[in-house]
């Protein structure tokens, strides 16, 4: 048995903050991309990983 168990709202707000950068991230890449089908792939991962992280959020402040 292992002992190197993490703590659920260390997790989660690790989570949130990677999720988050994810979101800059993708948000950045579909306004300055040149390709606009590549721009709007990019704009739909931003919304996506953007409700992940609202979900993340919730989660966490859960555990409070």
């Amino acid at each position: 048995m292992s002992d190197d168990k993490m703590n659920s709202r260390d997790c989660l707000q690790r989570a949130w903050i990677n999720t988050m950068e994810l979101v800059k991230d993708f948000e950045m890449y579909s306004k300055r991309i040149d390709n606009e089908e590549v721009s709007m792939l990019f704009k739909k991962y931003a919304e996506e990983q953007g409700i992940t992280a609202s979900n993340i959020r919730d989660m966490y402040n859960k555990y409070k």
